[in-house]
């Protein structure tokens, strides 16, 4: 009992001490000698307790004096690190509070830059550990059972893909939003998939609020709305990635107009989101060596400053009328602008519909065929002519506005409304020359020719997927010379081209990445036009359909032929020998003269054709309504 008690004592007094722990082993066995020593010797108590406590004594005075000062210095460091911690933490605190402005903008780019590499990562890891390779329609091994699986999966990759893509572009909106919308018309080079997903971003644009606009018009202006406007419509008209549209009326002379005001937040993260966008295009190029879309970050870096720009949305739109001032028969309306600031339009009010509003045209008795033709007149102008053009004609920058045409100098019974005047491109006359070249040689099937200029448009020999692009047709039905054939030509479907060559996207994105930024902008026109024209004559029998298609390549033939006699009379006129005598004067204005009746002869076939076609259309659609009239 009384040896449970010493061992009570002992224990007590060595776990108090440094020494217990330090050295928890040493005191264990020294209890077990103690033990051992009681047993063999019968020691006495009072014996055993004075060696323990000497022992005791003199190891806890050995080894307290280092653990002291360890101690010590675990301590100090402890301290200092803390001090260090809570000097940084109130030098960032001072900061935040004198400069809240550069810190919010520093946390929030951050943070948006983090939501656009966290999407990026997932899609990139989803493709490369999911994403089944296709393989060759020639190889029998495979089952259409397991082909069928194969493109099933790579279709779910293609959705799990596309919507983490969306739901990113969405968080940050703004920049990010534009970029959506530009992969949505991309139907030539992405999936199906993409396109169908990030078609949803058109309308997903998320509206500033009253008073933030006011803030804007305070700043660019020095006035606020109720200062400047009798009327301000808080519901804005239309709402785009960077800007929204507002009706009011001037107090000032009571002029009712429209208030174009660009998002607040927009210009401020601009630079950092463009440059986001390329980093992460680096690096899917980097895991993925057959993606090449680093020139869309290029092209968005050079046409967005532009469109952050209101004073260039006044000075295209003030060209645009300059240049169709000389075409009267054109029923071209360019609003007239006000007052323009860096953020801030006003213009005026016109009143309309998109042009793809079928009710609308029906209700006002206005002819689809009329406005599709007068588009297709407008922007041929622009691209062959003028050299001055509108890169984004989607049906919300078309608007139509019914007219009386005995009150016009075109005749029309409407006018089209041309809007957002932010993002146009000067086309070379060499591009225009080269361009016009290639669609005569698309028109006539010229395979040598199509192969010449594709390669002096593109810089590549994949003439036929270029053809293919650039018309939307099949390349049987361009090498069968049917593109203005009575036949109809046959829609290209680049999902079943898709398909059936793996290494489609791999050459899609080889072409554009070698053409010029400008052509790039022509061919993305050319797709919104197209789709314009399907939208119009979406309730049409088929065989109005297929005529609407060829008189929009006869239309496109005239202006490159008058687009070639110009470029073919200017080398002419600059020819060295016009410094010579009579001789190589006349040889000079012969050849001028028998360009001129070259371009005679060929457009007015042309013209006859297209008569012929439009009688042909015209009796096409009365036995369709005959048709439905009767029940037939």
């Amino acid at each position: 009992m009384a040896l449970r008690l010493l061992q009570r004592q002992g224990k007590a007094a060595f776990t108090a001490s440094p020494f217990y722990l330090k050295s928890d082993r040493r005191f264990r066995a020294l209890g077990a000698g103690i033990k051992a020593a009681h047993r063999a010797d019968k020691l006495s108590i009072c014996k055993q307790i004075a060696d323990i406590s000497q022992y005791a004594r003199m190891y806890t005075t050995a080894s307290s004096e280092p653990l002291a000062k360890k101690c010590s210095t675990w301590g100090y460091r402890r301290w200092r690190y803390i001090a260090a911690v809570a000097a940084v933490s109130l030098g960032l605190g001072a900061y935040t509070i004198c400069h809240y402005d550069t810190a919010y903008l520093v946390a929030t780019s951050m943070y948006r830059s983090s939501v656009a590499a966290n999407a990026t990562f997932k899609v990139a890891w989803d493709y490369y550990c999911n994403f089944p390779d296709l393989p060759d329609e020639e190889d029998e091994s495979i089952s259409p059972e397991e082909r069928q699986r194969i493109l099933e999966a790579r279709s779910a990759v293609h959705l799990r893909a596309a919507e983490v893509v969306k739901q990113a572009l969405m968080k940050n909106g703004g920049v990010y939003i534009k970029l959506g919308q530009h992969i949505s018309a991309m139907q030539y080079v992405l999936p199906a998939e993409w396109c169908a997903v990030m078609q949803a971003l058109q309308d997903k644009n998320t509206a500033s609020s009253v008073e933030e606009l006011d803030m804007v018009i305070q700043t660019d202006l020095g006035k606020s709305i109720s200062e400047l406007f009798s009327e301000f419509d808080p519901e804005p008209i239309g709402v785009a990635s960077l800007a929204q549209v507002h009706r009011a009326v001037l107090r000032s002379n009571g002029q009712e107009v429209a208030v174009k005001v660009q998002h607040p937040m927009v210009r401020t993260y601009s630079d950092i989101d463009i440059a986001t966008m390329s980093v992460m295009f680096e690096f899917v190029h980097s895991v993925f060596p057959e993606f090449q879309f680093m020139w869309l970050g290029s092209e968005m870096r050079e046409s967005l400053p532009r469109e952050l720009d209101f004073n260039t949305d006044k000075k295209n739109a003030e060209q645009v009328e300059w240049d169709f001032s000389t075409h009267p028969d054109i029923p071209l309306t360019v609003p007239r602008m006000l007052q323009a600031t860096d953020r801030v339009l006003i213009m005026e009010f016109v009143h309309g519909q998109r042009c793809d509003d079928l009710s609308y045209l029906r209700n006002h008795g206005i002819s689809p065929a009329a406005v599709s033709r007068e588009i297709g007149r407008v922007f041929a102008e622009m691209i062959f002519v003028h050299g001055f053009l509108h890169c984004d004609p989607h049906p919300g920058n078309l608007f139509v506005r019914p007219r009386d045409p005995a009150k016009t100098s075109h005749g029309y019974n409407f006018d089209l409304v041309l809007l957002d005047h932010g993002l146009y491109r000067r086309l070379p006359a060499r591009l225009r020359h080269e361009y016009a070249e290639m669609w005569r040689a698309l028109m006539r099937g010229d395979k040598e020719q199509i192969a010449y200029w594709s390669r002096k448009l593109s810089g590549t020999d994949l003439y036929h997927l270029f053809s293919t692009i650039l018309t939307g047709q099949t390349w049987e039905t361009i090498e069968s010379k049917s593109l203005t054939a009575t036949s109809g030509p046959a829609q290209l479907d680049f999902s079943s081209m898709r398909a059936k060559e793996p290494d489609l996207m791999r050459q899609i994105t080889d072409v554009l990445a070698s053409v010029s930024s400008e052509l790039r902008l022509v061919l993305k026109t050319n797709d919104l036009l197209r789709m314009i024209d399907q939208k119009l004559f979406v309730d049409q029998p088929p065989r109005v359909q297929q005529h609407a298609q060829m008189l929009s390549w006869l239309r496109m033939s005239h202006y490159c032929l008058m687009a070639i006699r110009d470029a073919r009379a200017l080398d002419i006129s600059h020819d060295q020998s016009r410094r010579a005598g009579v001789l190589q004067t006349t040889s000079r204005v012969t050849r001028l003269l028998a360009n001129w009746l070259s371009f005679w002869f060929h457009d007015s076939a042309l013209s006859i054709y297209s008569a012929m076609l439009r009688l042909s259309m015209a009796s096409t659609r009365l036995s369709f309504l005959w048709a439905r009239l009767f029940g037939l």
